[in-house]
């Protein structure tokens, strides 16, 4: 099935403008992904990872951060954390307009997965499952003890300050056009305020804190090899989670494994646990 690609729009509650992409499958969509990016990215990334998706009969709803990619907001800064997931529930609500009837899944990488479970734990949203795939629990090499107390200290006084996020781009994939592509996207940026760094480290802690009590199922993925996010905090959440988690430790990967020279295997391993969620649900209906 060939996909088809929407380009949408919404506003916020504070004002700002999110940009967003809808792709279909060309027949009935069996269900709904909606994605969440990672950090100083955009949804525009995930262009093959929805002509894999749609090829499955899965349509993917995706939207910009904001401060990233074509929506609005200050470069890689956010008000607060709550805003974040204020905007992920607004996001499942465009997603539910456009596809009234149809199950949803919540998808997200490194920040993006961040995001999605601590969603889905603060927020007990009504999905049949979620898929995190690098997510931003804790970076792979310890953060400089100077440089959280720096971080700390304009937290409370300039949150607002960005600096360079340090993201070692040759670590994101072992593919060099992968990486090409990134270093010359004008959409990508490496931004990151005080606000938005120390609570991706607290979300980060309180995830995996509160990881006993994921309520849904949850398809948890991590290269191996990864240098950005730790896989470490990865099994560490599947080992709290419980048997609502899946985990698979993808061995030699990078960070973004759905850009590896294995990245069709690692999408077909989603689309087979896509179908698998709905299977179960259709028998327990």
């Amino acid at each position: 099935m060939k996909s088809e690609v929407q380009e949408l729009s919404w506003v916020v509650s504070d004002g700002i403008r999110i940009y967003g992409r809808a792709w279909n499958p060309s027949g009935e969509s069996k269900a709904i992904l909606c994605l969440v990016h990672g950090l100083g990215e955009h949804c525009g990334r995930y262009d093959h990872v929805a002509a894999a998706l749609t090829q499955a009969g899965y349509a993917l709803f995706a939207f910009d951060l904001r401060g990233h990619g074509n929506s609005e907001g200050s470069r890689g800064h956010i008000p607060d954390y709550p805003v974040l997931m204020d905007d992920i529930t607004r996001a499942l609500d465009e997603a539910g307009r456009r596809y009234p009837g149809k199950p949803h899944f919540l998808y997200g990488h490194s920040l993006g997965g961040n995001l999605v479970l601590n969603y889905v734990l603060r927020c007990h949203p009504q999905l049949l499952g979620v898929v995190a795939t690098g997510p931003a629990l804790r970076t792979a090499v310890t953060t400089p003890g100077w440089k959280i107390l720096f971080g700390r200290t304009m937290y409370r006084l300039w949150p607002s300050m960005v600096m360079a996020n340090g993201l070692e781009r040759k670590a994101l994939s072992r593919d060099g056009e992968v990486v090409t592509r990134y270093r010359n996207d004008p959409l990508v940026h490496d931004r990151l305020s005080a606000r938005l760094g120390i609570d991706i480290l607290l979300s980060g802690d309180w995830a995996l804190e509160h990881a006993e009590g994921f309520p849904l199922p949850l398809l948890l993925m991590h290269g191996s090899a990864d240098r950005i996010t730790s896989p470490d905090a990865s099994r560490e959440f599947a080992a709290r989670a419980g048997a609502v988690c899946t985990l698979i430790i993808w061995d030699g990967l990078y960070h973004e494994i759905h850009n590896e020279p294995e990245q069709a295997k690692v999408l077909n391993t989603i689309e087979m646990w896509l179908d698998k969620r709905i299977e179960s649900a259709k028998t327990k209906a």
